[in-house]
Parts: C-alpha cells; structure tokens; sequence
C-alpha cells in the first residue's frame, strides 16, 4: 500500500481567519459604545438606529456568531483536514459557507439597527435571515460529514467528537426555537407563547452558549492546546468522561435561567439539579487542559500563546463554577436581574472564547505564512492589557451586582423598602459602569496590538494556499469489533453510529424537560380575566420589541417580599397566554414593567408621564439612563399591517372574535383617541396616530387582566381638603420616620435634596410652598415627574404626619441642600 499525496485547503482557513480578526474589533467597539450609553446615555445620540436597545443585539451576535463563529470555523477547518488527513470534501462548499456566513453577518446588522427583531436574546434575527442560517448551517454539516466520510485515519479524535456535537446541537436548537409565523418580510410571531416560549427560549439561549461557545471551543482545546505546548493530551479517558457527560447533562439546564419566576416547579428542579451536575464534566475538561502543561510550565511564562490557553482554560473553569452556582435558587434569587449575569458571561466571553481565539491566532498565522510571530515582546503585552482588561470589567460588575441585590431587597425597621425608587439603585452603581468602561478600552487596546503584530507577521511570510501532503489511505478492518477493542474504540471509527448516539443524548433530555410543557394543560393554568391585547396594545407591544425595552426592563415580578411591595401581585403562568414572544426579560438596568398598567398600582403612570419620559427621559430625571426616543412623538403607526397581524395572532390560536380583522383599524384608532385626548388634558398635543400613543396604550395594559379593573386616570390633579398641620414631637418623630422610609430615596435623609428629587428645605419649591400645594402634591403625587401619589400607599394620619414633617423643614435651608429648584415661596400662614 503506497502513501497518497493530497493538499490542505489553507485558503479558506486564511479567510476565516480574516473575517475573525475584522468582526472581533467591530464586535468589541460596538460593546464599547453600548457600555459607554450606560453611564453616559448622551452615546445614544438621539438616533433610532444607535439606542442601546438596538445596538446591544448587534453587539451580542457581533461577538457570538461573528467573532467567535468565524473563529470556530477557522480552527475547524484548520484542525479537521489534519485530524483526518484528507482535504475539506468539497471547496465549493467551504467557500459558499464563508461567504454565506459573511452574509448572515452583514444581514444581522441591518436588520437589528433598523429595527427587525424577533425580540428573543440571541435569536433576534427575522425568519428570512433564520432561513439562510439553516441553509449555510447545513452547508457547513454537509461538508464536516464529508470530510468524516473519506478521511485517511480509523479513529476520530476527541476534537472531531465535539465539532460534531455542536453540528447537530445547535441545528436543533435553531430549528426548534426559530418555528415562526411571518406576517410580511421582516415580521413574524414565534408559534410558542408565554410560558412555553420562555421554556424553548432559555432551552436554545443556555444550549447556544454550551454548543455554540463551549463545546466547539473544546474541541479547539483539544487540538491547539497539546500542539503549542508538544505534548499529549493529559488523559483519553477523562476525554471520554468529559465529552459524553458533558453533552447528556447540558442539554437539561436551561430552565435554571428561569428560576423564581412563572415556571411550573418541576421544570425548576430540573434546572437546577442539572446545572450544579454540569460542574463535574466541566471541571473535568478544565483539568485535562491544564494537566496537559505538566512539565512546561517554564514554556507558558516565555510563550504568549500559552498564557492566553492557560487563562482561557482558568477562565473556563470560574464560569463553569459560576454557572452551577447561579443555579442555586438562594443564589438566583439575590443576583439574577443584575450585572452579575453580565459579568458572568463576559469572563465566559472575553476569557475563555477571547483568549482561547488569541492564542489559537498567535500559534495559527505564523504556520500558515511559515514564519515567526513577529514580536512576542507585543504578545506578551497584549496578554497583560488583555487579563488586565477582564479584571477591570468584570470585578466592577461583581461590585455592581452586589450593590444591585441587596439594595432591592433592603427594608426599613419599620418594614418599608429602604430604596423604593428604583433609580436609587442605578445612581449608586454609575461608578461601576465607568471602571468597566476602562476594562473594555484595555482589553481593546490589546486586541488592537495584536491586529498590529498579525499583519507585520503576515507581511514577513509565505503563505501556501494548498499545503501538499501525503498519507496512508484508510485500511478497511472489521466493521464488527475487533479483540480487544473498547466500545467506544469501536464507536470512534464509525461516524454515524457516533452522530446518532449524539443525537439520542441531546433529544432526550430535551424532549423530557420540554415536551410536558405543551401537552400537560394544567402545567399553564387559566385565568379567565386574561383577554387578548387590542390592536393598538399589539402594535404598541411592537414597537417596544422593535426597539428592545426588553435589554433593560423585565416584565416577571418574582414571588419575594421585596419585589411584590416594589412592583405590585407577582406574576402567573396564565398571564401570559397570548404573548408572541414572551418579554420577562434577564436583566434590569430599569425596574420590571409587569405590573405598569395597573391602576393604583405602585408603577402606574399617566399618559403624560410616559409622553414625556419617552420624549426626554433625563428631563424627567437628570440620572435616568434611558435613551431619548423623540421619533415614537414623529414617527407615524404602520397602521396597513393592523389586519395582518390579527390574522396572525388568530392563526396561532389567539381567540379574537370572527371578523375582527376587518374591524382592527376601526378599534384602534378609536383608542388612540382616547388616549390622545387623555394627553391633551394635560397639555400635550399629538396625533392619535403616533407610535408614542401605542406604546402608551401597551404600557396601560401591562399587569391589568389580573388586577381590579379600574378607570384609567388622566393627568388631572384633583384638590383636596388640607388638614392642620401637627405639632406635637410624637406626630413629628413619626413623619419624619415615614418620610425617612418614603420619601429619602429622592429627597434625601433629612429632604436635602438629592440627583433624583429636589431640595425640601429651601422656599423654591417647584410646585408651591403653601401648605395646601404641599399637601396636595404628596396626596396625589406627582405623575408627569414620576412621583406617585401616596394617598394610595399611606394612611390617612400618615398622610398628614408627612405633610406636618415636610413642613417643619421647610425654610430650614439643610447645609448641603440641593441647588434651588423652581420660584421663592414666601412662608404663608394657615387660615
């Protein structure tokens, strides 16, 4: 038997490692502008297509499928045709794969800046791009199995067990998770609702970053991490025992993303019971790779690239602790909603995928263009500005996270929450927010450095497009086992047994922890109060997927003392029937909107306080860290599309009544009206035909199908009787009290004044100073400020020891009190 002579594809491992290096500093400049809009919300520019809402998905699928996709695919194809020995199967497959990839990319981006979103976290893309991912996914499939199916070597490397994972992985996932119903070119309904959509979601959402920033990343370990450092991979065995638990116990996770929240407690309990398992398999990966650098550790401190696989498999190893950890419902129910989660996966992120990538580069490009890197003394300092740079980012957050948690749930002695105006909150984390800035700016200044290196490292060498080679062709033996050979010997060499074994462990779970869901009714119960949103509440519902609310707000008040005193009833599975997609949301950069169209409720606002808030938020609150959306007030509704959407919403099971497509424009305008002239009440002029009134119109809907119907209010403020002002030192000790526990949050301890509330203390109060004014003011609140109306919230003998309290103070002048607001009020007397 002769050797045969055959050639590497080097030319497509040059393009993907190109679109790697270009989308990696996109990606990364784009999450720089978006953590510069959080503590500096001016970076938004008052421009539709560069919110934060907008840009903050672009930047997620910039690094995920962009940077660290095209990095997976340069490592693939790189490693595959050299595990295999045997060319890619087919080039014109490797190169419709890069350039549809590319495509996919470029698409991604303009759709998400104009606004096409299906509003789901990492599966934002429209049903016309999630149809060409399919396609250029099975490109990819196609040509993997082919190459598997005429390689030169009988048993597949532990490398190729793991790209074959995530091949068929995220194809279900994509398929399952992306079943939508297209209502015109860039808009469509998820088939799934409420409950069962958040169940699929987080189902797709943990298992991409498993299948699709994980399990090909280790399989990239495994290959590059025992080449730069000359040795063996530390343990086959532990190989196999990472591998196989790894993939089984994954799958399950997902429902640890949803933990406290409108999920049946048996779908919980897998969540977590899985999650603290997968600490196992995922440690043993970790231990594998570091074991593999025994006896050269004097090699990882002159090496830069064996420094990045060093940390990026440390980092590994901390995010598959946290992720175990975050699982664990006392530990979920202090950090989920905050910028834990975010500091979590950017050291997943930046540490593992980043560093993993960089060193993959480092060792990569100087093969292919065979020459020496051409500074190590720049690598090195990359290194550093890089581990500097996650420290910088991460640490903050954790600080951030912390803060967030505790402040939520603080209460007073007297049992009211310490911190009740959420902004509170957001003040006191904006220094984090800086720091983490400076974190980013690090580790792309690294990044920069690199990109420098790389083409003086290019420019100095020879790149061969087609690699010449020989080897050994296949020896057919026994498709039986062999004496003496391992079961999972014998699987290794065959390919599809291996694929369906696979694909046996990734079913099972999946359909065990998610089947139930859509065939056990009582899993989702009822409640017959919950009727379809209106038109104008759905077009409305729209617009706020459009510009992606759901990055910042919630909507899930989790069953806790803390969150139903802030938000108001907690929430129930059947609330959310009839919404395609679900919006509970993983984080809160703002407080959750549940419950904001509940009438009384502790997070209603009037028509003209939302008006203003989207018109200008930091006029209605200077900290506040919420874009200006002033093209809702300009932009007209896309009215035509009313019909379309009902017909949708019919065919997905939504029960509107028979004909009520043909009637939808009739009924919305009719209550845009109302809502127009609600606002007009209040002084605002506007056309019932504007997209700010839709978005008013969702905001009053939210949280009321399970709350006590009453009339929605306007922005009118009534009179009331004033009562005599106490005081005795007992009224006084207790106003002082109530206003310690109510009202400090904005106006400070002793009424000062702080960045949320103006000064008490001084005579230029903003609304009067006349003890009627005052009194007035704290009975029905002031709504276009955001300042509830407490006659709600307190007692008729608290009402009036407060007013008593905040005018003692009054004229006071607090040293340190706030600069004044508003005209001088001489003091006035009772009558």
């Amino acid at each position: 038997m002769q050797p045969e002579i055959f050639s590497y594809d080097n030319k497509i491992v040059k393009y993907f490692t190109y679109a790697t290096i270009i989308w990696g500093v996109v990606g990364m400049i784009v999450g720089l502008l978006i953590a510069l809009q959080l503590a500096f919300p001016y970076f938004n520019f008052d421009i539709s297509f560069t919110t934060y809402g907008r840009l903050r998905p672009i930047h997620t699928n910039a690094v995920i499928f962009a940077f660290v996709g095209n990095a997976i695919f340069t490592g693939v194809y790189y490693s595959m045709q050299r595990l295999l020995k045997t060319r890619m199967y087919s080039d014109l497959l490797s190169y419709i794969h890069f350039w549809g990839w590319q495509l996919i990319i470029v698409l991604a981006a303009l759709t998400l800046a104009l606004g096409f979103t299906a509003g789901k976290e990492y599966a934002e893309l429209e049903w016309p791009v999630d149809l060409l991912i399919a396609v250029v996914w099975i490109v990819f499939g196609w040509n993997m199995f082919g190459t598997i199916a005429r390689r030169r070597v009988q048993h597949l490397y532990v490398a190729i067990w793991f790209y074959i994972a995530s091949w068929v992985a995220v194809t279900i996932l994509h398929v399952f998770n992306s079943v939508e119903l297209p209502v015109s070119l860039f808009k469509s309904y998820p088939v799934y609702a409420g409950v069962q959509d958040a169940l699929v979601q987080w189902w797709y959402g943990h298992n991409a970053v498993a299948f699709f920033l994980t399990t090909p990343f280790l399989g990239l370990m495994y290959y590059f991490l025992p080449k730069a450092a000359n040795r063996p991979i530390y343990s086959y065995k532990l190989s196999i025992i990472h591998f196989w638990t790894l993939i089984f116990i994954y799958i399950w996770s997902g429902p640890h993303h949803l933990l406290y929240q409108a999920l049946p407690d048996w779908a919980q309990t897998i969540g977590v019971i899985f999650s603290v398992m997968l600490i196992a398999p995922s440690w043993g990966g970790m231990i594998n790779g570091l074991l593999t650098l025994r006896g050269v550790w004097d090699k990882v401190r002159e090496t830069p690239m064996l420094k990045f696989m060093a940390v990026a498999v440390t980092a590994y190893g901390m995010v598959t602790f946290e992720g175990p950890m975050l699982a664990i419902k006392t530990v979920n129910g202090l950090v989920h909603f905050t910028d834990w989660i975010i500091a979590h996966v950017h050291i997943g992120g930046l540490g593992w995928n980043g560093f993993l990538t960089f060193a993959m580069l480092y060792w990569l490009i100087p093969v292919l263009w065979r020459t020496k890197l051409y500074s190590n003394k720049l690598a090195n300092i990359h290194f550093w500005l890089g581990t500097l740079g996650v420290l910088f980012y991460a640490i903050p957050l954790y600080w951030a996270a912390i803060t967030q948690g505790l402040m939520w749930k603080e209460f007073t002695p007297e049992g009211f929450l310490r911190y009740p105006n959420f902004l509170e909150t957001v003040v006191q984390i904006i220094p984090m927010y800086v720091t983490r800035i400076a974190g980013g700016v690090l580790y792309i200044v690294g990044v920069v450095l690199m990109v420098y290196n790389l083409v003086k490292t290019i420019k100095q060498g020879s790149f061969v497009a087609s690699e010449e080679v020989s080897a050994m062709p296949l020896e057919k033996i026994n498709r039986h086992r062999i004496l003496g050979e391992t079961i999972h010997g014998w699987v290794e060499r065959k390919p599809v047994q291996f694929t369906f074994w696979v694909a046996v462990a990734l079913l099972f779970g999946s359909i065990v922890s998610i089947v139930p869901m859509f065939v056990v009714k009582t899993n989702i119960p009822t409640i017959s109060s919950v009727k379809p949103y209106s038109p104008l509440e759905l077009q409305g519902r729209d617009i706020y997927i459009r510009e992606g609310c759901y990055t910042c707000h919630s909507q899930m008040v989790r069953p806790f003392r803390s969150e139903t005193e802030r938000y108001g009833e907690y929430s129930k599975s059947g609330e959310f029937v009839y919404d395609h997609p679900f919006q509970w949301g993983s984080r809160r950069m703002g407080p959750d909107l549940a419950r904001t169209g509940v009438v009384e409720g502790k997070m209603y606002k009037t028509a003209a306080w939302h008006f203003n808030h989207f018109y200008n938020p930091q006029e209605m609150n200077a900290e506040s860290r919420m874009p200006a959306y002033p093209w809702l007030i300009a932009n007209k509704m896309n009215i035509s599309s009313t019909p379309a959407k009902i017909n949708a919403m019919i065919m997905l099971g939504v029960p509107y009544p028979e004909g009520f497509a043909e009637r939808s424009v009739d009924s919305l305008m009719n209550q845009a009206r109302m809502i127009a002239d609600d606002l007009k009440q209040s002084g605002i002029e506007v056309e019932p035909d504007r997209e700010v009134i839709a978005m008013i119109a969702y905001m009053h809907r939210l949280g009321r199908d399970i709350s006590e119907q009453k009339p929605v209010k306007t922005g009118l403020v009534m009179k009331t009787d004033v009562p005599g002002i106490l005081t005795d030192q007992e009224s006084v000790d207790l106003g002082a009290q109530l206003f310690k526990a109510n009202c400090a949050a904005c106006h400070g301890v002793s009424g000062e004044g702080n960045a949320i509330g103006p000064n008490l203390t001084d005579n230029y109060w903003i609304h009067g100073g006349a003890p009627d004014s005052v009194y007035n003011t704290i009975y029905n609140g002031v709504p276009a400020k955001g300042m509830q109306a407490w006659k709600d919230l307190l007692t008729k003998d608290q009402l009036q020891q407060v007013f008593s309290f905040s005018m003692k103070i009054k004229g006071t002048n607090m040293s340190g009190g706030r600069a004044p607001q508003g005209l001088e009020e001489k003091p006035q007397k009772m009558e």
